[in-house]
């Protein structure tokens, strides 16, 4: 029988469950959520069906990985931060090259052989090659990927942060990135992006949908806050 990807017990075997379990974020949100120890954890899922993890739920995943097949050499958050580039933290995604004609699938869209790339190499590095291939890890080509994922990776919410305020993410029924909420230079979209940068925010769709909907100027776009009055960016601006 396949795959359902409609319980996470589908997906994992006992011990990773019991890893999930332990996470003491992962295991608050699941309870919050009405999950129950012993019972199959339902898998979230976005407004367009679309099975996704929690940012709460990829962080211990990356966690469990970084020990497990890379001892802890390597940065959770980079993990997480390709994730949120590649899939939206989408476990059904899956994305044919018709150049190459590979097919990369799942959350970090891995090729069988991805891994190596993540071995004793600097961080640029790892990250422009797993993006263009280890030949093009220094070619102007990756730069934007690289430049893309800084920002992504500064956005992450800081667990040990959300644990002390015993605070969660925002619901992810509609999946946000969380950034830095102690500097007033994150008040504005336009203080963070350059002119360039934000025209072509406004060229994008979903993000011009939003953002008039939402009554936002050119010039003084304003970042969106939780209940909180955390800063963060919302899956359109994200994707953008």
């Amino acid at each position: 029988m396949g795959v359902s990807f409609k319980y996470w017990d589908d997906c994992l075997d006992a011990d990773d469950m019991e890893e999930m379990w332990n996470d003491v974020e992962v295991s608050k949100e699941w309870i919050d959520a009405g999950e129950m120890k012993g019972q199959k954890v339902h898998l979230s899922r976005d407004p367009d069906g679309q099975a996704f993890l929690t940012q709460t739920e990829m962080k211990a995943v990356a966690g469990i990985v970084a020990r497990r097949h890379f001892l802890s050499q390597i940065d959770p958050d980079m993990i997480c931060a390709i994730s949120e580039l590649e899939s939206d933290r989408q476990p059904l995604a899956m994305r044919y090259n018709k150049k190459t004609k590979d097919t990369t699938v799942g959350i970090m869209q891995c090729f069988h052989t991805a891994a190596d790339v993540f071995r004793d190499r600097n961080e640029e590095f790892v990250v422009r090659a797993y993006r263009g291939g280890p030949k093009k890890a220094n070619h102007k080509s990756t730069l934007d990927y690289w430049r893309r994922y800084l920002l992504v990776k500064q956005s992450l919410p800081s667990r040990r942060r959300m644990f002390e305020n015993h605070s969660s993410v925002p619901n992810d029924s509609a999946p946000a990135v969380h950034v830095p909420q102690d500097k007033g230079e994150w008040r504005y979209w336009d203080s963070r992006a350059s002119p360039e940068d934000m025209e072509e925010l406004w060229k994008d769709s979903d993000v011009l949908r939003e953002w008039t909907k939402s009554g936002e100027q050119r010039g003084k776009v304003r970042f969106s806050h939780d209940p909180e009055k955390r800063p963060y960016l919302s899956r359109p601006e994200l994707r953008a």
